[in-house]
């Protein structure tokens, strides 16, 4: 493995060029006039969003303070069968003393810049709360991150990036925090490198398969002989309402993501619209300030593979099928290092908390009464202070890695 690389986002000027003349060009969809969100993204929305890319919106002082706030870095990854990958990632350390190292791993439609608000709280240093040295690994294909060239990537190889990257880092024992993919890559690091390695794993998507007799047995009968709270069938409403009319975007991505791949690759409006789309669906009430979309959005559309790479992993998992990927993704697989649970109401699938029992062993379990799909980014002081509570003196967690408490 070779050695750190320090990184600076430094996108030429010729491909800002381009997507302004891009931006110029666009041609608007007509829309109906009662139609709202019911049919997708507003035409208002985008007209604004668009106008605003182009005309005012500033990448430069953008990239310059993603710059100043964020330590970055590349290093070479060697992958069983997939060669080397240079990947790109944020390395913020503690000042404390023994503080916990934590990888945040994220998912898609996110990047390295949906975990930026918990880098400067979770290694702030104090005697009344753990600290943690904070990597964020821009997932193979994500940000600035090679992607891989031949198919077949998987889970299991996402996570020998990040365990890769963790212990060239020095860090031969650590915790993990990830929703969405980020979710299933640090359920598969706990599976894989725990627990000599991965002491600890904490979630806020913990989604699982409906219990069956032979998975979750205790689960399958309670389902049986209690009848559903009226929270649990409002949490049902929610996830129904998502597996009905939100997951179109993974039925592209899962069976032909080379096909959508050209579209936004080649339209930065298309690519605003596919993930605007998300940021608002899967928020709760999150009110989006025009300039953060447009933040998010540019690191895909000046992603090192491009934009189209990043919906790779939902066919990979799948094999082609959405069915399959569903269910793979869902899969029973019982971990035993310590895990934490924050839920939160806006999530795009929400579940019993009898159903995720067969996640593994939960020692930390947390509900919210607001917050959605991208917790990192809509509640960072909520899910670090679930962090801190995990891993604090007292805590389930504290003291899995050995000799790192987070506390001077």
């Amino acid at each position: 493995m070779s050695s750190e690389t320090p990184f600076q986002i430094s996108v030429p000027d010729e491909s800002l060029s381009l997507l302004r003349q891009k931006l110029a060009l666009v041609t608007f969809p007509d829309e109906l006039e009662d139609a709202g969100w019911d049919y997708g993204v507003p035409l208002a929305d985008m007209r604004r969003l668009v106008d605003r890319w182009a005309n005012g919106y500033d990448w430069r002082s953008q990239e310059a303070r993603l710059n100043a706030e964020l330590p970055q870095f590349t290093r070479d990854v060697e992958v069983e069968g997939h060669g080397t990958l240079n990947i790109h990632y944020i390395h913020k350390k503690s000042e404390t003393k023994g503080a916990i190292p934590l990888l945040f791993v994220h998912g898609w439609p996110g990047c390295f810049y949906e975990g930026r608000k918990l880098v400067p709280i979770l290694t702030q240093t104090s005697p009344d709360h753990p600290s943690f040295h904070v990597v964020m690994v821009s997932l193979p294909g994500f940000g600035f991150s090679q992607a891989p060239a031949k198919k077949g990537f998987l889970p299991h190889q996402y996570a020998e990036v990040c365990h890769k990257l963790m212990l060239a880092l020095g860090y031969d024992q650590y915790v993990t925090q990830g929703g969405d993919w980020g979710f299933a890559i640090t359920r598969k690091i706990a599976h894989l490198y725990g627990p000599e390695h991965s002491k600890a794993w904490h979630t806020n998507f913990p989604v699982v398969q409906r219990p069956t007799l032979f998975t979750q047995p205790l689960a399958y009968l309670g389902m049986l002989l209690t009848p559903l709270t009226a929270q649990d069938k409002a949490k049902f409403k929610r996830s129904d309402e998502f597996n009905l009319k939100g997951r179109g975007y993974s039925a592209e991505m899962s069976t032909k993501p080379q096909t959508v791949g050209y579209s936004l690759a080649d339209s930065p409006v298309g690519l605003l619209a596919w993930i605007y789309e998300k940021l608002v669906a899967w928020t709760d009430g999150y009110v989006w300030d025009d300039d953060e979309v447009l933040t998010w959005v540019s690191i895909y559309w000046f992603s090192r593979a491009g934009p189209g790479a990043p919906g790779r992993i939902y066919y990979e998992l799948g094999e082609g099928s959405l069915e399959t990927q569903g269910s793979r993704f869902l899969a029973y697989e019982k971990t035993s290092i310590p895990l934490g649970v924050s839920r939160f109401p806006g999530e795009i699938l929400v579940l019993p908390k009898s159903w995720t029992t067969g996640l593994g062993n939960i020692v930390f379990d947390r509900e919210h009464e607001s917050g959605g799909h991208f917790a990192a980014y809509e509640k960072p002081e909520a899910l670090s202070q679930d962090l801190r509570d995990m891993f604090a003196r007292g805590g389930p967690a504290f003291g899995v890695v050995t000799g790192k408490n987070g506390y001077d």
